[in-house]
């Protein structure tokens, strides 16, 4: 287990790192561009930190493993606000501005349940497939009219805070963190995996923890650099722009590739518990005035999401 170990070791320093410069770079662009945090936490930084999702869900569905990339985008919504924004929370408390409640949020809800209105039929075809990438395009231009829109107190965020680097540096590092922090990430997995499999954990069990987790890693590393370096925006944008991209852009792929019949403990489980956790998102920044999500309800999404694998694992047994 010398090489896998190493993986694990080598992938960690380098997602740590590349997290780092990727905000750094994703900050000072927004500032350069005269794009709010929240826009390109919402575009650029979702979209990028989805990378992973979309390449396991291309590669699944070319090996007639589609119902796998439709687990994995779903999979990775529920680790992305339970254990993403959970840990986030639980290091730096997120406040969530009122905006972000009243238009991203119910956007994200939205998605989510008109997502699951497509998967009623327990088919995913390549017509769903063409309706989830138009939503894709509205969702964009949605999230360029929500900031372009938003009042002061909205775009307000810790002007001061983000880095002063010239266009060319800022775009460098962005692209640099971004392709370094998805191929830590997949290194990491690779080596988390064959640990796994060393120690005759099912693959089964690792396509439902491991993968899902792994995925999901450049978000946890994102959300948490920028939270530590007070980019709130950028943690709470990247967060639902990436579930957002993974329910009409990852789950699409494999409807283009070939029609996928889905197995209903997927809609049953996985995304009923998706949906809670998106409502109990929205409803965990109305309860708190101002709105923020503390480290209290940081360990309750922490405690959700190891709720989850216990019952991925008692059903799988």
């Amino acid at each position: 287990m010398l090489y896998p170990t190493l993986a694990i070791i080598t992938g960690l320093v380098l997602l740590v790192w590349s997290a780092d410069r990727f905000v750094i770079g994703a900050a000072a662009t927004a500032r350069n561009f005269g794009m709010s945090p929240m826009l390109i936490g919402l575009t650029i930084v979702s979209f990028g930190t989805s990378a992973p999702e979309i390449l396991v869900s291309y590669m699944a569905s070319i090996n007639d493993a589609g119902e796998l990339a439709v687990g994995n985008a779903l999979g990775s919504n529920i680790a992305n606000i339970a254990l993403v924004l959970g840990i986030t929370a639980i290091i730096a408390p997120l406040p969530v501005k009122s905006g972000v409640l009243r238009k991203e949020l119910p956007l994200l809800l939205a998605v989510t349940v008109f997502a699951g209105m497509l998967l009623l039929d327990l088919q995913l075809t390549l017509v769903d497939s063409v309706v989830l990438l138009s939503m894709l395009a509205l969702s964009l231009y949605l999230f360029q009219r929500f900031q372009r829109n938003a009042s002061p107190e909205e775009n307000a965020s810790e002007e001061e805070e983000l880095p002063e680097l010239k266009t060319g540096n800022a775009v460098f590092w962005l692209i640099l963190g971004l392709v370094i922090l998805a191929g830590s990430s997949r290194l990491l997995v690779w080596g988390a995996t064959e640990v796994a499999l060393a120690l005759g954990v099912s693959e089964l069990i690792i396509g439902l923890t491991i993968v899902a987790i792994g995925t999901s890693l450049p978000e946890l590393a994102a959300s948490v650099a920028s939270a530590l370096k007070g980019h709130h925006d950028l943690a709470i944008g990247n967060v639902v722009g990436s579930n957002i991209f993974n329910l009409v852009a990852v789950m699409a792929v494999p409807g283009l590739i070939a029609p996928l019949s889905i197995d209903s403990i997927v809609l049953l489980r996985d995304y009923s518990v998706m949906l809670g956790l998106t409502v109990a998102l929205i409803a965990f920044g109305l309860i708190q005035k101002p709105p923020k999500i503390n480290r209290y309800e940081g360990v309750l999404l922490t405690a959700l999401y190891a709720g989850y694998l216990v019952l991925l694992y008692n059903m799988t047994v």
